[in-house]
């Protein structure tokens, strides 16, 4: 879900939502679009928007509340999706509309429901305090030094750094307030947490599942072990000695220490010894960073702009942080989305609590921490004796497809970074929507980050071809070729008229062939080998018409032609409801040139393997609609007929 304080740029579209529309889109062809519902929304709150229209109102950009600065984002953030043809069945707003009633009521049910299963505690912490401005400063009014062991975070807040790893206020170094630019204060304040901690175990067992998955990320995997391990101190070994002095003030621990390494570490078998440790080795002046671990995940606090938290143990005016209450919106959506098709919204059970239904996450590798373990556990914590497995009825775990980064010329990019993203809007003055849609999903971000490379926007673009048009040619230049290749040949020699006759052996097989692997692929979420298929298969195609046009040519036998219409319509339609995921604008126009009725029948894989006969109420007399002079099905950009 993209936060409200932004439009949509580069990477939010190549990133994840190309990827999930693609899935959403197979999977309404593959079991029908009654039993699909893709949701997402625009995360209205948190300390991120409220820094960014403080700034915007500051600086004269805008003008209006917030509650209206959010809107105007939500608006064009689902303009984006649209122009990218991203068909979500609701794009949302948490703090709008319906959405947001719903929205409310869910997370007031579901911390209520943590609370009363007992995984909920009271902390009382110091937050930060700008006394200058005599105000609690949120997460982004504090900026300064990730205190997690290793991190490179260009920029860290005040319990969360850019690369997601989560600490205590209390640790961040070299804090300063956006607002004043001088050092904050730190005053008492108690909030909810849920006691993420206690679930690793779980957690564990879970993860050994996710081995057994073939489409789980293996990097997605190796990132939430790390939050597995034991509670961890690093110490640099100039400090040995005097750590030895106070070793019997400090809680039991394991010293393991490599003479290779920089740092030893003090190993604790409970995060409340580590945290005592902390406090005594800071009090004795031993500079340590925290490993990765699991810490209370906090549910609550007092920023004004967010959803209102249940008053529990007279614990009132709080508002749940933006993260927790961003994992179950989904949920909030999807019982949005019935309500909104005049279904009871109850039924979204259906959809998140039965063993017969899928749920399936798509994140980037930045937010694995909060829908790996905060999320898994969470959801865990909605029944009465939470595990791995729920019984039917509860909350099912969800199957989480992480991205790595889409990077921007092999550099990552941030709206608050150095290098600056574009716009998703923006690339559309250069690119045609399908053309950027084939290359994102090409690019294997489930294995590895990949730079986005558009000429246009490149400095050092040099004299070689744009690298973004390389399955876009696929689209405009080879599958456009085979389409127009079709049409105009039958028009021209069988007056428009499809002969009848059985399809060659050899092309039924490579079909079901294809069909068998992409559908494997699918299934192993791996979007880039379903591209590299499509790519062989397309040009396959192409070289087949040619061949068997040229022993028409060269033998004057029209039996070869006729069957070379039948072979070719039936590669097509292959390619067609193949590439319907991928370039549905294109391909929806293929079908409407086979002038067939049934549109849902057509993209139906039940019948993927028959040919277009079978669509046809007579074949014999079936016309297609005529294909006037330079029709494109997959159009080039404008700009590059330059």
């Amino acid at each position: 879900m993209p936060y409200g304080n932004k439009e949509l740029h580069f990477g939010h579209i190549g990133g994840v939502f190309i990827h999930a529309d693609f899935l959403a889109r197979f999977l309404r062809d593959r079991i029908g679009k009654e039993n699909v519902i893709f949701v997402s929304g625009t995360d209205c709150y948190g300390s991120p928007i409220v820094e960014d229209y403080r700034q915007s109102v500051s600086d004269g950009s805008f003008e209006g509340s917030i509650e209206d600065y959010v809107r105007s984002n939500h608006q064009s953030q689902k303009e984006a999706l649209e122009s990218y043809y991203i068909a979500t069945n609701l794009f949302a707003a948490s703090s709008i509309g319906r959405a947001g009633e719903i929205h409310q009521q869910y997370s007031y049910n579901f911390i209520k429901t943590l609370y009363e299963n007992g995984h909920l505690k009271k902390i009382t912490t110091s937050q930060f305090y700008d006394p200058e401005h005599e105000v609690f400063l949120n997460g982004r009014q504090v900026v300064g030094q990730c205190p997690i062991d290793g991190c490179q975070s260009e920029k860290a807040y005040a319990d969360e750094c850019s690369l997601g790893h989560q600490y205590m206020e209390k640790d961040l170094i070299n804090p300063k307030s956006t607002l004043s630019g001088k050092k904050p204060e730190m005053r008492a304040v108690t909030n909810w947490y849920f006691k993420l901690d206690e679930f690793q175990e779980l957690l564990r067992e879970w993860v050994e599942g996710l081995e057994e998955n073939p489409g789980a990320r293996h990097f997605m995997i190796k990132s939430i072990e790390e939050f597995l391990e034991p509670p961890v101190i690093y110490v640099k070994n100039e400090y040995l000695e005097l750590l030895n002095k106070i070793e019997d003030k400090l809680p039991d621990f394991t010293l393991e220490d490599d003479e290779n390494k920089s740092s030893f570490e003090l190993v604790f078998d409970k995060l409340e010894d580590r945290e005592k440790a902390c406090s005594i080795l800071a009090e004795n002046a031993v500079q340590f960073r925290n490993g990765k671990t699991l810490v209370p995940f906090r549910l609550t606090g007092n920023i004004e702009w967010g959803v209102d938290a249940p008053t529990l143990e007279g614990l009132d005016d709080l508002t749940v942080w933006v993260w927790p209450e961003s994992l179950w919106a989904p949920i909030s959506f999807t019982q949005t989305y019935l309500e909104k098709e005049n279904k009871d919204k109850s039924k979204w059970k259906e959809w998140w609590c039965s063993k017969g239904a899928k749920v399936y996450q798509f994140i980037g590798e930045d937010n694995v921490y909060f829908y790996g373990p905060a999320e898994m556990a969470m959801f865990m914590g909605q029944g009465d004796n939470p595990s791995v497995e729920p019984p039917e009825g509860e909350l099912q775990l969800p199957d989480l497809i992480a991205n790595n980064h889409l990077l921007f010329l092999d550099k990552k990019a941030s709206s608050s970074g150095k290098v600056k993203p574009p716009m998703a809007k923006e690339l559309l003055d250069y690119y045609t929507a399908e053309q950027l849609r084939a290359h994102f999903l090409s690019f294997g971000l489930g294995i590895k980050s990949v730079g986005f490379k558009p000429k246009p926007l490149n400095p050092k673009g040099g004299s070689h071809g744009d690298p973004v048009l390389k399955e876009g040619n696929l689209l405009s230049n080879v599958f456009n070729h085979i389409v127009r290749s079709c049409f105009y040949t039958m028009q021209k020699f069988n007056d428009g008229k499809l002969p009848i006759g059985e399809v060659s052996q050899e092309v039924l097989n490579e079909a079901k062939e294809i069909i068998f692997e992409y559908e494997k692929a699918v299934y192993s979420y791996e979007f880039h080998q379903v591209m590299s298929l499509m790519d062989n298969y397309i040009r396959g195609i192409n070289k087949y018409w040619s061949k068997k046009y040229k022993e028409y040519k060269d033998q004057d036998d029209k039996g070869i032609l006729l069957q070379l219409f039948i072979d070719g319509f039936h590669m097509l339609r292959t390619a067609t409801v193949l590439m319907h995921p991928v370039a549905p604008k294109g391909t929806e126009m293929i079908l409407e040139y086979l002038n067939l009725d049934e549109a849902d029948d057509f993209w139906n894989w039940e019948r993927i393997f028959e040919p277009v006969y079978a669509f046809m109420d007579r074949p014999e007399e079936h016309e297609f609609k005529f294909l006037e002079r330079r029709v494109d099905f997959f159009e080039k950009h404008p700009s590059q007929y330059k």
